[in-house]
């Protein structure tokens, strides 16, 4: 039996939760999805930001997810791990707070430990009256100046980041054709393509009626495992997620379209593009907007867990072949910079 634990830190600033991974948690091979480890992670930010923004008097609060930091997964979790999150805000500007949040893996049976995966959140406390009013986040004390000034240039730079991204947020992405219509070709962009249409209900959504951060990210990544799969037909798992961006937020008994479609194939790897889209049912005059998106890369497995070679992507046309383009400029930057992080630690 899987039992949900807390451990609450001295500290509103911390956290760590911890849970068995069950068996529909993973895929058929036992590999945990990746979207079960996101939905954790950001459950785990969404419990300290929001109780750290409500240690002052005021108005009450709950933390919206604005954005998620590239986040890499360093190693495959498995069904009956005890898996371990924790949670620490390490830095704070007038009206947002980072958590770091690491993801750490338990074989009980053999008492191991690894380090799955670690990611970077930002969070703005949203009133709980007026949904678009920002409030101010107290701040955190720091261990030195060193540190309060490595977070303000994180701030910065994501800030920078954020804003680039605004040009792409209409960009319009054809349905997936019908089964009967699709492409009969093989390892094209539209053989692959899927999308996902959830009805958004009361369990997806905080106290107020928005829908997690966490859940989102669980529906993408599925999307993004599906287009993965069909493209290799093969054991597929997430290897990393570029920086997620929530451009605006998603109400309950919206109607979510989440649309995954390949960009970029390497030797051993797959970038896909997943773009989520939402629109409500009450209310028609708002019309559909773009409220998430995000590049996820998966890699294909043998049955020992091995990365096999992923069939090369056949490209159409000028689209496909600028976001091929943008794709392995992207591929290239993260290369580069996972073997810079690997001479430091040397």
């Amino acid at each position: 039996m899987s039992v949900p634990h807390m451990r609450e830190a001295s500290s509103s600033s911390s956290l760590q939760l911890c849970r068995v991974m069950r068996p529909d948690d993973a895929n058929i091979m036992g590999n945990v999805h990746g979207g079960i480890i996101l939905k954790m992670i950001e459950e785990a930010g969404g419990i300290v930001g929001t109780r750290h923004c409500n240690t002052l008097n005021g108005d009450r609060c709950w933390v919206a997810l604005v954005r998620v930091e590239k986040t890499e997964f360093l190693f495959p979790v498995f069904i009956g791990e005890v898996v371990h999150v924790s949670a620490e805000i390490s830095y704070t500007s007038k009206h947002s707070l980072e958590v770091q949040v690491k993801v750490v893996a338990e074989n009980i049976l053999t008492g191991m430990k690894k380090l799955a995966n670690k990611a970077a959140l930002w969070y703005v406390p949203c009133s709980l009256q007026n949904a678009d009013k920002i409030l101010e986040v107290p701040p955190i004390k720091y261990a030195d100046a060193e540190q309060e000034e490595e977070g303000r240039k994180r701030y910065e730079a994501q800030k920078i980041e954020r804003q680039g991204t605004k040009a792409r947020l209409e960009e319009a992405i054809p349905p997936p054709p019908n089964p009967e219509e699709a492409p009969k070709e093989r390892h094209t962009v539209g053989f692959s393509q899927s999308s996902l249409i959830h009805l958004v209900g009361p369990s997806d959504c905080t106290i107020d009626d928005y829908v997690y951060g966490g859940v989102t990210m669980k529906l993408m990544d599925e999307v993004a495992g599906i287009v993965a799969a069909r493209h290799c037909n093969t054991n597929i798992v997430t290897a990393s997620v570029d920086a997620i961006n929530f451009h605006r937020k998603i109400k309950k008994g919206c109607v979510v379209t989440v649309t995954g479609r390949l960009t970029f194939v390497s030797n051993k790897s797959m970038e896909i593009e997943v773009l989520v889209d939402a629109a409500s049912l009450v209310d028609k005059e708002k019309g559909r907007y773009r409220a998430v998106s995000a590049f996820f890369t998966f890699i294909s497995l043998d049955k020992d867990n091995k990365p096999l070679t992923v069939p090369p992507l056949k490209i159409e046309g000028e689209d496909e072949q600028r976001r091929s383009d943008e794709g392995k400029a992207r591929y290239v930057q993260n290369k580069a910079k996972r073997l810079a992080d690997k001479e430091r630690r040397q």
